[in-house]
Order: C-alpha cells, then structure tokens, then sequence
C-alpha cells in the first residue's frame, strides 16, 4: 500500500544538508528532519555581510540549532560557510562524505530580504548584485556542488525555498523578487536535468513568515523595517493581507520541505508549493 504523507522516521537513514540553517525556517527544518530520523549537514554564514543591514544569523544560533537536533537524536556535522563560496561548499562536501557518505537531500535555504526597499532606478548595482549572488546565485553554487554524487547514486531531491516573491511582484523589492523569481527557474530546469537520474527538485514558496521567538525569526521585522512599517503591530498588518487571516509559521515551511524530501513527494519534481495563507491566489 502506499502513502501520501510522511511516517514517523521517514527520513531514517538518509543525510540533509540544510542552508541558512542558524535561524527561521532554516532552523525549522532542521528540527522537522532531526525528528523524522534524518542526519544533518548545518551550514550558515554566521558572520555579518557587508551590505546587508541587518545582523546575519550567528555562530552561536547555528550551534544552538544542531544541539536541538542533536537533543532529536540526529548526528549532526556544523559549518560556517557563505554560499557565496564555490570553494568552501566544495571542502564543506568533502567532510560531508567523510562523515555521512552522499547526501541525499538539498535544502537551499540560505538567503537575505535586504538590502531593499527601493524603486528599481534608485537600487544601487552593489546591492542588485548581492541579493542576487545570495538569494539565486547560493542555491546554484550549493546545487553544483552536492547534486553529482546524487547524480552518481541516482537518487536524492533538492528543495530550493523561494518565496511568493518567486510568484508575484512586491513594490520596492525588484532584487528580490527578481533573484526569487529566478530561483523558481532553476528549480524548474534542474528538475529536468536530473530527472532521469533519479533526483528531484522543487521549490517551497512561503508568504509573510512570522518572527517566531523559538527560531531567532527577523525576516517580517527586516521587510517591515525596509518598508518603513513601524515595528510594533506590523504582525497584525502583515495579518490583515492574507486571505486566511493568518501569517505562516516557520513549522509550515518545514512540514512542506519534509513532504517533499521524503518518499511521500516520489513522483514530484520540478513544482512548487506554495504555503502563503492564500496570497499569491487573488
């Protein structure tokens, strides 16, 4: 007989790697796997990017994420690494064999909301190049370097969290939506690329995700602030634009990256799901 949602341990025996995993929905999924039986490879950049205007996410966050997934019973192997670094993914891949073997599933989480906040002719081409060598540019570099051993066993998936702004346009957040947008077009042809040997990939698109205290969440605060939105009460605004009346909570994005990365998802490659309280449908 055969199923359409995870079981308990539904990861058992298979390794994630898991981007931007210091905090947020990073963290989130980190947590939904160690507690589905997975091993995990956590990496974040841990140290401030310049030009981003906002604290990234720590070393000390990163390590609080893997004790919690060691507290779930995970083995769990820590990096600091920029995905903007072909040649530190590469080394990072390297201990990953060593420690676990291939991987056999691919968040590509990591990513940055801001610098933002500007019309298209006022965004500087520093702050355009960043977002997009982040946001595009890091799930790319982490999808090369990770995707050839699942190639070579033919089996694994690839999960690329997008954004609603992969679907629609925001106002003041071209960067963005443009690195977004193309994020869902490298979920779509890499899907293709490696469908015949076994490996799939989607994309997870969230809307407005809440700043949970329990997962170091800032993403809502740091769009609200780029926005000009006053901090206080910017929850109950965000809230009021989502046909639902709810914002997503960090463990709805981790529920649909664990469907997708295990058995469940099987014969789903190339899509996207969207979990946004019904935004991108008006």
């Amino acid at each position: 007989m055969t199923t359409t949602h995870p079981v308990v341990g539904a990861l058992e025996g298979r390794t994630a790697v898991i981007t931007g995993a210091a905090r947020g929905a990073g963290r989130a999924c980190a947590l939904a796997f160690a507690a589905q039986g997975a091993d995990l490879v956590l990496l974040d950049v841990a140290a401030p990017i310049p030009g981003v205007p906002y604290p990234m996410g720590s070393r000390s966050q990163l390590d609080h994420t893997a004790d919690s997934c060691r507290r779930l019973g995970a083995d769990v192997l820590v990096a600091a690494v920029d995905v903007r670094d072909l040649a530190a993914l590469t080394e990072l891949r390297e201990r990953t064999h060593d420690r676990f073997g291939a991987p056999h599933v691919l968040v590509n989480n990591a990513g940055i909301v801001a610098p933002s906040g500007r019309p298209v002719h006022e965004t500087a081409e520093a702050d355009w190049q960043l977002m997009v060598d982040v946001d595009l540019g890091g799930a790319w570099r982490a999808t090369k370097v990770f995707v050839p051993a699942m190639v070579e066993r033919r089996a694994g998936t690839i999960i690329n969290i997008a954004s609603t702004a992969g679907l629609v346009g925001y106002r003041n957040f071209a960067g963005y939506v443009a690195a977004k947008h193309g994020l869902i077009g490298l979920t779509k042809a890499s899907a293709l690329d490696y469908a015949s040997y076994g490996v799939r990939v989607n994309a997870v698109c969230p809307g407005n995700i809440r700043d949970e205290p329990a997962m170091d969440g800032r993403m809502l605060s740091e769009v609200a602030r780029a926005l000009d939105i006053p901090q206080a009460g910017h929850d109950e605004l965000f809230t009021a634009d989502q046909p639902m009346n709810t914002l997503v909570d960090p463990a709805d994005v981790a529920a649909a990256a664990l469907w997708l990365a295990c058995d469940a998802s099987r014969r789903v490659t190339g899509t996207t799901l969207t979990v946004d309280a019904g935004y991108a449908a008006r």
